[in-house]
């Protein structure tokens, strides 16, 4: 009994190292460390109540039939739905480490049970390899009748079923091995099942959020999204466009693209305040930025980051959905209307010299005065919803788009950020930037590629050749000449 303990605190010491060497950000948080041993030590309590229940014939049950019934893939397939495929493999490990020990004799010459050990790893291995995306709870279904299947393949290699006699067949009881075949598979779909009832327990308890909720959150029937479809159709078509972009450049990554998808929708949020001051939500009669000064002009569009949090916090939305919505603009310039003032402020000077005003009467344009508040970037995934953002507000100023133009663009807009440094604070590397640009070329130049212009079909009209046209029919529409560019806000 010494010795099982003195190998499992061993097992332990080494489980430690290894999370510190291989996970540092697991490791530097305390409720992920208790969440990470936690659940093995659960399991391992699990495999021991079973142990001691089968050995004392409960329900009929028999002590082999504990190698059976032990939740191999329990902890394994929890962490890695949890925290990642990472963390569910180191769960793998070292749980079957402690297992092995757990169902070794100490009489025994080996005191680690080899068959427990085996199963209990590649079992868990199956399960973490079948939840590399879980978008559905049905994708955890299939998981665990993954590791099913391995726990009763393993079983016959190792004996745990049977004895099967081939030669004759009838000579096997069949009722045995079919209650044994299972136990074994059965026990992959219940270990499934357990692991979806108390996910939606553990991720309001230690902060996390996974592929399954970002997926039920991506439901565009949210209040605040019909609310954007009705009073801002053009920032709810912006915010559309923002989202595949962003999807397809996580995804070619490995960020997290699901996660992306949902925040890019709700990134531009707080446009809802004011909507008819975002180009994208003009009148084709009246641009309000007429009639206001630009520092004001300013004002109203770098307030719609404030406003998008406030409307975020009172719909109580995930909490990185807030940070993207904080971080979409980072620090960066509203050039259009910093060089609209700009512009005021020379015409002021050459009308101060003509009236002979002194020059110290004339208030400077202070740059800090027309950029965001901040902060930049933290992440992966802001940092290419930001980039998302500007890519599709930029393109649609584009006229004719041809897949050099748009290269152009996108080079532009992504050299001008980092010249900026608005990805400095994020884990983005350049290569991640130059895959980041490829899919925003691909995607853009597949939604902006012209269409072949079909000849219309005549039609045969009763109306007098000589009347006058229709003015409704005549009437152009544009926007005004002096609106500020889509990418202003």
């Amino acid at each position: 009994m010494t010795k099982n303990f003195v190998i499992a605190l061993l097992f332990f010491l080494t489980a430690l190292m290894m999370l510190w060497i291989n996970q540092p950000r697991t490791f530097s948080q305390s409720s992920r460390i208790l969440l990470v041993f936690g659940v093995m030590l659960v399991q391992l309590a699990l495999t021991k109540f079973i142990v001691v229940l089968c050995q004392s014939h409960s329900f009929g049950l028999q002590p082999e039939m504990a190698e059976l019934l032990a939740p191999y893939a329990l902890a394994p397939l929890l962490l890695s739905v949890l925290l990642g495929r990472n963390h569910g493999l180191y769960a793998a490990v070292f749980v079957s480490l402690w297992s092995s020990v757990l169902f070794g004799k100490s009489d025994a010459p080996m005191l680690v049970n080899a068959p427990v050990l085996v199963t209990g790893m590649i079992s868990g291995f199956t399960a973490v390899y079948l939840t590399l995306q879980v978008r559905r709870r049905s994708k955890l279904v299939r998981a665990g009748l993954g590791a099913g299947a391995a726990i009763w393949i393993l079983s016959l290699t190792f004996g745990y079923i049977g004895p099967i006699n081939l030669f004759p067949p009838t000579a096997n009881d069949w009722g045995l091995i079919g209650l044994q075949s299972a136990f074994a598979i059965g026990n992959g779909l219940v270990t499934a099942t357990i692991v979806g009832g108390v996910i939606p327990m553990f991720e309001p308890l230690f902060q996390i959020t996974t592929d399954i909720s970002w997926m039920e959150a991506s439901d565009l029937n949210h209040p605040l999204l019909r609310r954007m479809t009705i009073e801002a159709p053009g920032t709810y078509h912006h915010s559309l466009v923002v989202a595949n972009l962003a999807e397809t450049a996580a995804e070619a990554i490995g960020a997290n693209a699901t996660l992306c998808r949902v925040c890019a929708y709700f990134h531009d949020v707080g446009k809802l305040v004011k909507p008819d001051y975002f180009t994208e939500n003009m009148s084709f009669e009246r641009n309000p930025h007429e009639d206001l000064a630009p520092t004001m002009s300013a004002l109203i569009i770098i307030a719609h980051v404030k406003e998008g949090v406030d409307l975020a916090l009172k719909h109580k939305l995930n909490q990185h959905i807030i940070d993207i919505i904080q971080q979409h603009h980072g620090t960066s310039l509203v050039y259009y209307f910093y060089k609209r003032a700009l512009q005021m402020h020379e015409d002021a000077r050459a009308g101060g010299k003509i009236m002979k005003m002194r020059q110290d009467d004339i208030p400077e344009v202070r740059e800090e005065s027309f950029r965001y508040s901040g902060p930049k970037p933290q992440t992966k995934e802001s940092a290419i919803v930001s980039l998302a953002d500007a890519v599709e507000s930029a393109s649609r100023s584009l006229e004719k788009p041809t897949p050099a133009k748009i290269e152009q663009l996108v080079n532009d807009i992504i050299d001008r950020r980092i010249s900026d440094r608005q990805l400095a604070e994020c884990d983005l590397t350049l290569r991640d930037i130059r895959i980041i640009a490829e899919r925003f070329r691909f995607t853009l130049m597949t939604m902006l590629h012209s269409r072949i212009a079909y000849p219309r079909q005549e039609t045969k009209t009763t109306a007098p050749r000589d009347d006058p046209p229709r003015p409704d029919v005549m009437a152009t529409t544009r926007k005004p000449a002096s609106a500020p560019p889509v990418s202003a806000a």
